[in-house]
């Protein structure tokens, strides 16, 4: 009989070995759920740190014969090589873009002169994007579109001497695209606007001052993207002003170009800060036309196509 029942003790033991552990989820109580759960989260971190001091000592330990670190995964480390890829000192590159329509800007033979508008009736926040646009950008003036078509406004434009048009369209109330014309050969860019933010909607956002501001442009490494990036630095002054600090960024990850507006805090000898000035935006290439704005017979140099740009994750064009 002994026998018997500690061969049935054997078997529960068995059987409850095998059963899956209880998930946070099946207990009912959520108080205790949450306890258990801060307390699963806090030892997921000691092992986290653990592992991480492992790690160091066995290759402190190993010394030259430490493994090298790997390095994680991503989009764009894992992305598709474009055969359009720029390189340093591409002496075709340079003698394109020598000749392109943007030449003039880079041999200081023009100063930007940049006009913005929108579209009629627009809401009050695109309203007070295009005077904030007209505000950061040196030499730029804001006109009311009054019900102009855009082949109406180009010729004046360009007897007024202007050498970019940017235009800010809305639907629903929001910004929702931008248009950059230079002027007066093109190329004209369309580009879909988003996150547009305002600097009064930014917390702790500063004062920016009249002086000309340092552009970076970081990441446009196709033929396409130095396109793209040289359009956008033809609309600031060549030379900036250093002494004040101002610097425009126009980053580019994934073809997603994400714009903000920084001064320099130099915080001591060594360390330096960033304070944002405002506004934030978000913009991503709809489409590449050459010559001025033309929607019905313009030639266009590249469109944004959704079935074939999204075939592939780690494809990007810029």
């Amino acid at each position: 009989m002994a026998s018997k029942n500690k061969n049935v003790v054997s078997d529960k033991l068995e059987n409850e070995s095998v059963l899956p552990e209880r998930s946070l989820s099946d207990i009912k109580n959520k108080d205790i759920r949450k306890q258990l759960y801060a307390k699963m989260r806090k030892q997921k971190k000691k092992d986290k740190i653990a592992l991480k001091k492992r790690k160091k000592t066995e290759a402190k330990m190993l010394g030259d014969k430490a493994p090298p670190k790997q390095v994680p995964k991503t989009l764009e480390n894992m992305r598709i090589k474009d055969e359009t890829m720029v390189i340093p000192d591409d002496e075709e590159v340079i003698r394109d873009e020598s000749q392109d329509e943007m030449a003039s800007y880079f041999n200081r033979e023009s100063t930007p002169k940049i006009l913005v508008t929108s579209d009629d009736r627009i809401n009050s926040k695109t309203r007070k994007f295009c005077k904030e646009l007209a505000r950061i950008i040196p030499n730029a003036m804001t006109m009311k579109r009054r019900g102009f078509d855009l082949k109406k406004i180009i010729p004046q434009a360009i007897e007024k001497e202007f050498t970019d048009l940017i235009v800010i369209n809305e639907d629903r109330k929001i910004p929702n695209g931008m248009v950059i014309c230079h002027l007066p050969n093109g190329p004209t860019a369309h580009f879909k606007l988003s996150s547009v933010q305002l600097s009064k909607e930014i917390k702790g956002v500063g004062e920016w001052t009249s002086h000309k501001p340092e552009v970076i442009l970081n990441n446009f490494n196709t033929r396409l993207g130095h396109s793209v990036g040289r359009m956008f630095a033809s609309l600031f002054p060549y030379d900036p002003n250093f002494q004040g600090r101002r610097v425009m960024t126009f980053h580019n990850q994934r073809d997603f170009i994400f714009f903000r507006q920084h001064r320099y805090i130099f915080r001591n000898s060594k360390r330096v800060g960033l304070h944002e000035l405002g506004p934030r935006f978000t913009l991503k290439l709809r489409s590449l036309q050459k010559g001025t704005f033309n929607s019905k017979y313009g030639e266009y140099e590249w469109v944004h196509k959704r079935h074939e740009m999204e075939a592939s994750r780690r494809k990007f064009h810029l």
